[in-house]
């Protein structure tokens, strides 16, 4: 079974706005690659606080905010923005 990536209303506008859905379905997918056990190069974090249970993947100026269901095999894709705006 493939993975499904789900995008909220607010990250869809910000990836049509920049168009760099391309970029962000590849971080994705390296996020995928790593929870596989590949040895992949991306910077991940697991956040805390009001954001538990979500991710955090960097590319640049721009963070991707996700949620991961493995029992369902989607992610959640709650934000993206710049850095300076992507957690108010």
């Amino acid at each position: 079974m493939r993975w499904k990536i789900e995008y909220s209303r607010d990250s869809m506008k910000f990836v049509k706005k920049h168009d760099i859905l391309d970029e962000v379905r590849d971080e994705i997918k390296k996020f995928l690659k790593k929870i596989k056990g590949e040895d992949v190069n991306i910077n991940l974090k697991k956040l805390e606080g009001s954001w538990i249970g979500y991710y955090r993947l960097r590319k640049g100026k721009i963070r991707i905010i996700f949620e991961v269901y493995k029992i369902e095999k989607s992610i959640f894709v709650e934000k993206i923005d710049f850095r300076g705006d992507v957690y108010k």
